[in-house]
Order: structure tokens, then sequence, then C-alpha cells
């Protein structure tokens, strides 16, 4: 039988389930066979330090569901060792958006009827990351974690460590702390360079180009770098725009937009002023949707595919063939450049 230490009795996991869980992980892994008795209530109740109503309510779960068997007077006996247990997946990101709900779409999707996916919100906090990791320890077979920090990338990757490490999967960033850990990810600095590369020609036909980049933001610092190297190269005159303000937007000049609330604010001023996009000012954004397509007659994206992220984690899982990916990037041309 299971031992204390595989119970968290800080978990916010109703303890029943828990033991729950760890009998059928038993179970799977061959301790307990097809008719043998497993260790009656008080036996548990005892092992794992809980009380008697917990472990039989336990019990009686596994009995309605078919997995265990009673009979009177001698105990309970497996009835059924070829569970196929659907598997628990965490998903754990820094916060919603939409390309975070097309990840979680796509994995879901793809994971179909063999797996549960709870999704988990830290706010890029570390504190709220460590408090879910912990509570959820033992709960899941698979976590897979989006990890946006700022400047905490070592205490985060000792809260990851915690974690079996065949239960790890990262998406979107790449922690150098982690790097021997599979994960789907973007190269910031390398995608916008070869991304705005496929669009040298149109950028060239502005004075200026600016990345407004949002600096109380948690976005890669690596995008920055990226523009800085790709405008040297291809001697562009460039500025970076941390707080993005009315008097920032000027008649032919390129402007590459992170945020979309930049994106949209964008927009309203070139409204107001009758300024059309592709024409007056030039407009590049990144993390395309569907939205983009439409606005403006179409908004130009610099972008990954975060479907095919969600696709691709999901068939890691499925395939149990975990590796590290590079997501493709994407230049998107339409009529705002």
């Amino acid at each position: 039988m299971p031992s204390i230490e595989r119970i968290n009795h800080e978990s916010e996991i109703p303890k029943y389930k828990q033991v729950v869980e760890l009998i059928i992980s038993d179970i799977e892994a061959g301790i307990f066979k097809k008719g043998q008795r497993v260790p009656s209530i008080n036996e548990t109740s005892e092992e794992l330090l809980l009380s008697r109503d917990t472990v039989e309510k336990a019990y009686v779960h596994l009995r309605k569901n078919g997995i265990l068997s009673s009979v009177r007077g001698k105990g309970y006996y497996v009835n059924q060792a070829n569970l196929q247990k659907k598997l628990k997946v965490a998903l754990v990101f820094n916060k919603l958006s939409n390309y975070k709900r097309n990840i979680y779409y796509s994995f879901v999707e793809t994971m179909g009827s063999k797996a549960g996916v709870d999704v988990f919100i830290y706010n890029y906090s570390i504190d709220k990351f460590e408090e879910i990791i912990n509570d959820h320890l033992t709960a899941y077979d698979y976590f897979v974690i989006l990890p946006q920090f700022n400047d905490e990338n070592d205490r985060a990757a000792e809260v990851i460590r915690r974690i079996p490490k065949k239960k790890v999967l990262l998406i979107d960033r790449n922690l150098d702390v982690l790097n021997d850990y599979p994960v789907v990810y973007q190269e910031f600095e390398k995608d916008i360079q070869t991304a705005l590369g496929k669009a040298l020609p149109l950028i060239r036909k502005y004075k200026n180009i600016n990345l407004v980049f949002p600096q109380n933001e948690y976005y890669s610092k690596n995008i920055i770098r990226g523009f800085h190297i790709f405008c040297q190269v291809n001697n562009l005159e460039f500025s970076v725009i941390h707080q993005f303000a009315d008097e920032d937007l000027k008649k032919s000049q390129a402007y590459v937009l992170v945020s979309d609330d930049d994106l949209y604010r964008f927009i309203k001023i070139c409204r107001e002023r009758n300024w059309k996009t592709g024409k007056d000012v030039g407009v590049v954004a990144y993390n395309d949707n569907p939205v983009k397509e439409i606005l403006e007659d179409g908004i130009t994206t610099i972008t990954t595919n975060h479907d095919e992220i969600g696709r691709t984690v999901a068939r890691m899982i499925l395939d149990n063939d975990f590796r590290r990916i590079k997501s493709p990037f994407e230049f998107i041309q339409r009529k705002s450049l």
C-alpha cells in the first residue's frame, strides 16, 4: 500500500480522491493484481494517517466504478486490472490571452477523450506558480507549463524540478536553466530577424521603423535584441518605444507592435487622423488571429502557429515522444505594410 508521503495534506484535492488515485496507480503498476485483496479500510487508514471515513469513501467510490469488489466479512478485492485510465493534464499558464486559448483548444482537441485537462493561471507570480505546483504535485500525469516570469527563472526552475521530469513539458519559452527538458519553443531573437527580413522591401518604403515594446509587460527582451540586430545589419533608422503615445505616431514611418492594446490604440489614432495603414504609416503586429485578418483590410503579422504548438505538445504525450522542438515563425503579408 502507498506510504504516507504520497498523500499531500496541503493539497486542495480531497484526500479521498488522492486515495482513489493511489490505489489505481498501484493497480496499474501491478502491485495489486486482479482478484487480489487490497489492504483493509482500517489498515489503509492507519498507513496514511487518514480518518476511516475518508478511506471508506475512497473504497466505495472504487467499488461503484467497478475497480474494486467487496466480499462481506473478507474485504475488498481488485475487480479490474486493465483500467486504461484517462490521463490527467495540468496546463499552467502565466495568463489567458487569445493565443493561449488557441494553444488550449488545439491541445484539448488533439488529446480527445484520452485526457482530462485543467487550466491553472499564475498571473506572472512566482509565489502563485509555486503554490499551484505544490498543491497538485501528485494529482496529474503531466504538467504542460508556459514559464514566463520577471527575472525569476532560477527559482521557477527549482519549483519545476520538484515535478518528476518525465511529467513536464514546457511550451513557448525555452529556459536556459532547463535546457534538458522537452519543450516546444519560440526563438524570439532570431524569429523577429527572420520574419522582418521577409518584409524588408516593404519596410524600406518608410523613413524609420519603430518597435513598440511595453516596458511594464513580460514580453521577452530578446525581441528587442533581435530587432536591434535586424535594423543594424540592414542599415535602417530605428527606435524602440516603451510607452506608446499619440505623438509617437508619425507619417511615413513603420511600426512593429508587440501588444494588441497598442495595436488597437494605433488604429484608433489613424482613424482620427484619416490616415491609411500601408500608405501613410506601416504596421506589423505580433501574434496573428482572425481579427487581424479583417481589421483595417488586413493587418500584417509576424507570428508562430499557436494551434500547432498545442497539437505538437499533445502528440508528444500521446506518442510518448518527448523532444525539444522550435516552433515555426511566419511573416503574413497583408495591406497594412
